[in-house]
């Protein structure tokens, strides 16, 4: 059922950015964009090996119904397409090491691959059509999300939840080969599952690891009901009670271009090099240097962290503690900095002791402020600054324009590592080749069967 134009002579913003990608082909994209997709999805599958074990992973697992076709990463358990979804988006988040994309701050890959991933073995997918497909549900997702996400409305919603589940959508529809009307209606139908809310950081809840996997579940579904005929509401962005409407309370724009003049929204994601909040990834690198001059963290007296105001209002950045759990001090940039000056180093371990003396001494002097210069250069970059006062009148200070993105060197070294971990290093390794020629690979879903284990191999896992 087509209704095109609305009453107003508008083509609907789902229509148009339905209409707009789906006759699109691996040709269309430069080889730096196709090489940012399989770096992301190494990424992706990097974080789900090495949070496999984290209780919010084993959660989402221990729910997945038994039965099905669709691989649970790093398990020998097969589920729905659904439910290996959302184990598997729980997992990629469950770092909170996940790939970013700043101007919309929001986490798509771990909605994304998920939803393909598990859509790759429901029906032969070619590997350049998976590829594409990604692309073009981090476009959509960051293009929404430009438009919609504002510094207010992030502090009280999680813009993942809010605008991925649109991306995997249309990155969905595309992957099946739906018709127009069809992924029109598989957008709108997934904008009603938009979702997620912003309290955990206050309340220490681990309600936030979930988000992704709610938003990839729904992808699917709202794929498959479309498939299946269902009709949704194409004005469901621009419309009176649309999601502009509902969440913004403004106006939805009059266009979304995807893909404008070229320029690809993927290429504008970056791979964290620290496993902590998007907000505190600058400071850390920052502080990291600071702690390169310091001949001890028992010289100092005052500590003073400038950044961008996105980054000062986002929920649980300027937490002082106490902090319940692990997710409490990776979203706090004020911990983030004290345990990075306290250890000298930034990885997984920083937030493992939480009550830490010396650490909890740096949070209690630290101050947290809004930079001009920061926040009129976000979200072109995400700079930060940390100014150390010592006893004895001295000074250390350190600014970084930008974060400094973990470089492809380094995601394979760590896709790597955790994929040997479970897989062992001849899979690990065969594993990565796939990605590396996914362009030549005939079903993408053999990605997915790599990441399976089977019962033997559960056994030995367990066992170990």
């Amino acid at each position: 059922m087509t209704i095109g134009p609305t009453v107003s002579g508008k083509i609907p913003l789902a229509r148009q950015m339905a209409r707009s990608v789906l006759a699109l082909d691996i040709g269309f994209f430069g080889p730096e964009v196709v090489a940012k997709a399989k770096l992301c999805l190494l990424d992706f599958l990097s974080c789900a090996f090495e949070a496999g074990n984290h209780p919010w992973s084993r959660q989402a697992v221990a729910i997945a119904q038994a039965g099905g076709d669709t691989t649970i990463i790093g398990t020998s358990q097969h589920s729905s397409a659904a439910d290996a979804a959302f184990a598997n988006a729980v997992m990629g988040h469950g770092l909170v090491r996940e790939d970013m994309h700043a101007a919309s701050i929001a986490h798509h890959g771990v909605v994304i691959w998920p939803t393909l991933l598990a859509l790759s073995e429901q029906r032969p997918l070619h590997g350049t059509k998976l590829l594409v497909a990604a692309i073009i549900g981090y476009e959509t997702g960051a293009r929404i999300g430009r438009a919609l996400l504002t510094s207010d409305l992030a502090r009280l919603y999680r813009p993942t939840g809010l605008v991925a589940p649109l991306g995997a959508a249309l990155a969905g529809s595309f992957a099946l080969g739906l018709s127009e009307d069809a992924a029109t209606s598989a957008i709108a139908i997934a904008a009603n599952t938009s979702g997620g809310l912003n309290e955990w950081p206050h309340a220490g809840g681990s309600d936030m690891y979930f988000h992704p996997g709610f938003a990839a579940s729904n992808a699917i579904k709202a794929v498959g009901l479309a498939a299946a005929g269902a009709f949704g509401s194409e004005t469901i962005l621009e419309g009176e009670a649309g999601l502009f409407a509902a969440y913004r309370r403004q106006a939805a724009p009059d266009s979304i271009a995807l893909f404008p003049n070229g320029e690809c929204e993927i290429t504008a994601v970056y791979n964290k090099p620290v496993p902590a909040c998007n907000f505190a990834q600058t400071a850390a690198q920052a502080a990291l240097r600071v702690s390169h001059e310091l001949a001890g963290t028992d010289e100092i007296d005052r500590i003073v962290i400038r950044a961008p105001d996105a980054a000062v209002r986002y929920p649980g950045c300027d937490s002082m503690g106490p902090y319940r759990n692990a997710l409490q001090a990776k979203m706090s940039i004020p911990f983030s900095v004290a345990a990075t000056l306290a250890r000298g180093e930034i990885e997984e371990e920083n937030y493992s002791e939480l009550d830490d003396a010396e650490i909890i001494r740096l949070v209690a002097i630290t101050e947290l402020r809004s930079d001009a210069g920061f926040t009129a250069a976000f979200p072109g970059k995400q700079g930060a600054e940390v100014f150390v006062h010592l006893r004895d009148g001295r000074a250390i200070r350190h600014a970084l324009p930008d974060v400094i993105a973990a470089t492809p060197a380094d995601i394979r070294a760590r896709f790597r590592n955790s994929a040997a971990g479970v897989l062992g290093e001849d899979r690990a390794r065969r594993l990565e080749q796939l990605i590396d020629d996914c362009e030549q690979l005939g079903n993408a879903g053999d990605i997915a069967a790599q990441c399976r284990l089977n019962a033997t191999e559960r056994a030995l896992r367990s066992a170990s």
